[in-house]
């Protein structure tokens, strides 16, 4: 059994690895290989699943993981700068599409349960989706990626608060009321101790755990895996208590390298999410979904631009701004295929639902892939049509204004780079500094500097710096990789603003000196021409 499970699992991560080559030719993200492999690796096509308890196992760790990076995401610092657009264009926009995508359920003669499940799971954008293709664009820390995150985290919240209405009220037992009262009674009692244990533990557990990447990603996979378990133990969803991990590590300064190190282990693990999902649908149901599923296509991939344009436009937005933003919510999420899969375990409905919300899904993530990626080209033709909803005014919210929220990040936090934040901050700039150190980071906060946990070492930690935020990069390490891999990355990620690099000798020098943009730090020089020009006055 077990070697048989081996060989399918197998099979179907080759599958997978052609798959997502495909992907990438095409420029689609690897979510969309997931749902074809899985419909691929089920009984509709080579029927590979072998093993049900360990996929479905493998599929509800790649769950858990899922909301755990959703609860990290949960940033309040961006609720602050761009929670009111947020919370009004993401209540509104779920609102006009659930009520819309519901009257269209209907037409299409399904039953108000299921009509219902179909309107929830339009209204959501996938996370996955907009984080990787602005990232891939970095644009992400751009005014319209900020606003349309905030946007994803008041969607997640809504998300998660329709999982645990869906489980409470579809697991068989008392009467919903009572459900619904025992469900809340639980949540507060759990979310009031995870608040104490990250309150008084949880923050000097990481600081100390921090010193070893390896041990911090392990520790991340077990405070969201433990949490969930806990969370299934005392009667409420896995889901809830993967998401509230995430949510306690939210505000510490490890939020961004956790995420950056964990995002590879849930696109594996959500790959099993997929072969379930997969194993669930026939041929038959999505030939006779197709037309319904083309129809919901067409209103998510334009009616959920048109209400962002109209909420943004209305708010103060340039048309440029509200454009970017509706498109890249122009799909539905992972977390619709979540919903439907869930009511579906619950019978609530039935498998031709699975094979509908998938369509739908398969179609508005991959059109929405490419207006995405295109998306400058298509504002250019779309500009005329989109001054319909830019309100006149010269207090209009402009992109470039909103841009720039610190005067300069500074990576390093020692002794150096302690001064050289002491001497920014006294003079009321705005500065970020990136350190591992704790002690040194708690220093900086001391100046205050806001502070972010990472290693810009890793290239992949470089895409998590707000660098469109700023005009000035300072980096006051010392050792040459760091200084190296950091203007190799900011020149991938195509930074235009001032960098200053520290470099120790001349080769390293010389080497900064070529590039545009980039002044050089020499720390040893500056302290000996200042013990020169010391001695100089005392002569």
């Amino acid at each position: 059994m077990i070697e048989g499970s081996f060989v399918s699992v197998a099979l179907i991560l080759a599958l997978a690895v052609v798959a997502g080559a495909l992907a990438k030719l095409l420029r689609q993200p690897i979510i969309v290989s997931y749902i074809i492999v899985g419909i691929l690796a089920g009984p509709t096509a080579f029927n590979l699943v072998e093993g049900a308890d360990e996929i479905r196992l493998f599929a509800k760790f790649g769950i858990a993981i899922l909301l755990f990076l959703v609860g990290l995401k949960l940033d309040f610092h961006m609720i602050r700068t761009t929670g009111k657009v947020a919370a009004i264009a993401g209540l509104a926009q779920v609102l006009f599409t659930a009520v819309v995508g519901f009257g269209i359920a209907l037409l299409f003669g399904l039953d108000v349960t299921t009509a219902a499940y179909v309107a929830v799971a339009l209204t959501f954008s996938s996370t996955i989706i907009i984080i990787k293709l602005l990232g891939d664009k970095r644009q992400l820390d751009r005014l319209y990626g900020r606003i349309a995150v905030g946007i994803l985290i008041i969607q997640d919240i809504l998300v998660v608060v329709a999982m645990v209405v869906i489980v409470t009220i579809g697991t068989p037992g008392a009467s919903p009321l009572e459900d619904l009262t025992q469900t809340l009674v639980f949540s507060v009692v759990f979310l009031g101790l995870v608040a104490l244990i990250s309150k008084f533990v949880l923050q000097r557990a990481l600081d100390w755990v921090a010193k070893s990447p390896e041990l911090t990603l392990l520790f991340g996979v077990a405070w969201a895996i433990v949490l969930a378990a806990a969370s299934s133990l005392i009667g409420l969803s896995m889901e809830i208590g993967a998401f509230v991990a995430g949510v306690a590590l939210a505000s510490t300064a490890y939020r961004e390298s956790l995420g950056a190190r964990m995002v590879s282990l849930r696109d594996v693990m959500l790959l099993f999410f997929f072969i379930e999902l997969g194993a669930s649908l026939t041929f038959a149901d999505a030939l006779g979904q197709l037309l319904p599923a083309i129809v919901l296509s067409i209103f998510v991939l334009v009616g959920k631009p048109l209400i962002i344009f109209a909420i943004m436009g209305w708010m103060g937005y340039r048309s440029a701004t509200s454009f970017r933003t509706g498109v890249a919510l122009a799909q539905i999420s992972e977390f619709s295929l979540i919903l439907v899969a869930l009511g579906y375990s619950l019978g609530q409905i039935d498998s031709s639902v699975l094979s509908l919300i998938t369509l739908v899904g398969v179609i508005t993530i991959t059109v929405s892939s490419y207006l995405i990626l295109y998306s400058e080209q298509l504002l250019a033709k779309a500009h005329g049509f989109m001054e319909i909803f830019e309100r006149k005014s010269n207090d209009s919210v402009d992109e470039e204004r909103e841009s720039h929220n610190y005067d300069a990040i500074v990576i390093g936090a020692g002794r150096f780079g302690s001064e050289v934040i002491s001497g920014l901050c006294a003079k009321g700039s705005s500065v970020l500094a990136v350190e591992m150190d704790p002690e040194a980071r708690a220093k900086a906060k001391e100046l205050g500097a806001e502070t972010l946990f990472g290693d810009v070492s890793d290239p992949e930690f470089a895409k998590m710096l707000p660098i469109h935020q700023t005009l000035t990069i300072i980096c006051t390490a010392p050792d040459r990789a760091t200084n190296t891999v950091l203007l190799q990355s900011l020149k991938y990620l195509g930074y235009e603003g001032e960098l200053y690099l520290t470099a120790l000798d001349n080769q390293t020098a010389e080497l900064f000196e070529k590039e545009e943009r980039v002044t050089t730090i020499r720390p040893l020089k500056m302290a000996a021409a200042n013990i020169i020009k010391g001695l100089s006055k005392e002569e």
